[in-house]
């Protein structure tokens, strides 16, 4: 038998995809594939689809059930409708009921002959011109999407306004000024050492930008330079109200690509990945001709400019899934698997993917490795805070007068962001609630704003930092029905791998949608899932319910107490 794992964890799909080399690589691509060629359920065409790549039939219905993109039917034509939080916001959510009337199919069905499907989505990083939908490929946006969809007026998608606040941008050097990437890898790799690159980082004290705010020099350092070690760049942005990771590999690859070059090379890695949601066919495109045109630069391949080091990426596809982007979820679908949670430790930087050291980083902290490296890591550390150094992408959701994407120091106050950088609301609307880094981070009242933009101070007041995303809700939208959505979006997104999470999500669900206080059930559901689920996604349900319960204060839903 081949060694798939540690000795007290044996991993099935892993032994037989290994004997098989490893033909879970391609599987969510070829599933992919097969699902846009029928409307025919996964049941009909996934176990074929597997036993082509020399699999058990189960190895290709186990993702094709699970993966949002390739359960959802498919017909000729494919709406995909946004219903996350800045699109449910933007019209109170009215916007699915008009799709659903203009094209005769309900969400999650397929027109009797097959001609038009209607897949429901939790966010295509469109949230600063909700509410949004992708027509095949093609953004609709804005009040007009239902009759852009009906062809009655022609697609129209703007693209993500963005600015900088820092006054020397670090990731959006490329997107404002049009500084060409691709200028300190190749000095880096001639004439520098991995050591020396190691040593700026961990100077800088650059934290990972996808939510956790691990350190990226110990998570580097945590391979160990292992020889078969792998980096993966995570362009699975899956927060609701923010978009960007996709601004970045839209609009600067190269950046994004050389970031991930400079971090292979710290590591000792020949190998990194990009993983781009499913959601973003345009990041998709983009990332794959940067990487095309890297390899014919010369930055990318067996002896990168004259020298002994190696080193190659591919792209990869996601096939739509909120937890697959928590890193050993992202890591089992990478596989072909299921991307569910798995149980820690064993840590990706032991055994990651196919069992080899990986460091997984987001993309918009692997976007600031090349400025750290040129300017010098004591440059960025005496930028943002003493805990949390540096700057951050901040997405402002469409309610704000000026929405988009702002460059900010870690700590800027939370109220400026809103009142200057946004502009406070459009139309004169009042403030009801904030919510920051996602549906899951917690939402902030308009009286409490007065807080810095950082882990260690949204953390005080209840929320999460998480990618930065903020969402406005104005005083239309009833406060049951934000938490309804909270819930309808846990529900829909748990992974299932632990029944903490699997189950009170439903059930918190139910109580949200009945109008029932759950008083002392609450309580002791919310114990359950902050205390035994497998991942930070179960774990984070209840201090967010809890947050939006302060936000909305007397209004809020009877039985939600915080």
């Amino acid at each position: 038998m081949v060694p798939v794992g540690p000795a007290d964890r044996f991993d099935a799909f892993r032994a037989l995809a290994g004997r098989h080399g490893r033909a879970g690589d391609e599987l969510i691509e070829s599933l992919a594939q097969a699902r846009a060629a029928t409307s025919d359920g996964p049941e009909v065409w996934a176990p074929s689809t597997a036993a082509r790549a020399g699999l058990p039939g189960a190895a290709g219905l186990g993702p094709a059930a699970y993966y949002a993109d390739l359960a959802a039917p498919h017909g000729r034509r494919h709406v995909r409708v946004c219903a996350a939080t800045a699109c449910f916001a933007a019209q109170c959510g009215r916007h699915l009921v008009d799709v659903a009337n203009e094209l005769g199919v309900a969400p999650g069905t397929c027109s009797p002959d097959g001609a038009v499907s209607v897949q429901e989505v939790r966010c295509l990083g469109y949230c600063y011109t909700g509410p949004a939908a992708l027509d095949g490929d093609v953004p609709c946006t804005g009040p007009g999407l239902a009759a852009q969809l009906a062809a009655r007026e022609p697609p129209w998608a703007p693209v993500i306004p963005a600015s900088d606040d820092t006054g020397d941008p670090v990731l959006l050097g490329g997107v404002l000024a049009g500084e060409s990437a691709w200028r300190v890898w190749p000095e880096t790799v001639t004439t520098a050492s991995a050591e020396d690159v190691r040593r700026e980082v961990a100077v800088s004290g650059l934290r990972g930008r996808g939510g956790a705010g691990f350190r990226v020099a110990a998570k580097w350092e945590a391979v160990g330079r292992a020889p078969d070690c792998v980096v993966v760049a995570n362009g699975d942005e899956g927060d609701p109200g923010s978009y960007a990771d996709r601004l970045l590999m839209e609009a600067d690859p190269g950046r994004v690509l050389e970031g991930l070059a400079l971090a292979c090379f710290a590591c000792g890695a020949r190998r990194g990945v990009v993983l781009v949601r499913s959601e973003y066919p345009a990041a998709l495109a983009r990332m794959r001709e940067a990487v095309r045109q890297a390899y014919a630069g010369g930055h990318l391949g067996p002896e990168v400019h004259g020298t002994a080091v190696g080193l190659d990426i591919r792209i990869v596809a996601g096939a739509g899934s909120y937890v697959a982007g928590e890193e050993t979820a992202l890591i089992a679908g990478l596989e072909g698997g299921r991307g569910c949670a798995r149980a820690r430790p064993p840590y990706p930087t032991e055994h990651g993917l196919w069992d080899a050291p990986t460091v997984v980083n987001n993309v918009e902290t692997l976007a600031a490795v090349p400025w750290i490296v040129r300017r010098g890591g004591a440059a960025y550390a005496r930028r943002g805070t003493p805990a949390e150094t540096g700057t951050k992408l901040v997405c402002l959701s469409e309610r704000f007068a000026r929405p988009g994407c702002h460059e900010v120091e870690i700590g800027t106050p939370v109220r400026r962001i809103v009142t200057e950088l946004g502009g406070g609301l459009k139309d004169g609307a009042v403030l009801a609630a904030l919510q920051v880094g996602g549906p899951l981070g917690g939402f902030l009242a308009p009286d409490a704003l007065d807080v810095p933009l950082s882990e260690e101070g949204l953390s005080a007041r209840g929320a999460s930092l998480g990618h930065a995303g903020l969402v406005a809700f104005d005083r239309r939208t009833a406060p049951r029905e934000v938490l309804r959505h909270v819930w309808e979006f846990a529900a829909a997104e748990s992974c299932g791998a632990c029944s903490p999470c699997r189950v009170g999500s439903r059930r918190g669900l139910e109580w949200a949608s009945g109008g029932a206080p759950p008083d002392r059930e609450w309580a002791r559901l919310s114990r359950v899932l902050a205390e035994a689920s497998l991942c930070a996604f179960g774990r984070r349900i209840p201090p967010a319910v809890r947050s939006l319960a302060r936000a909305y204060g007397e209004d809020r839903p009877a039985g939600w107490d915080p």
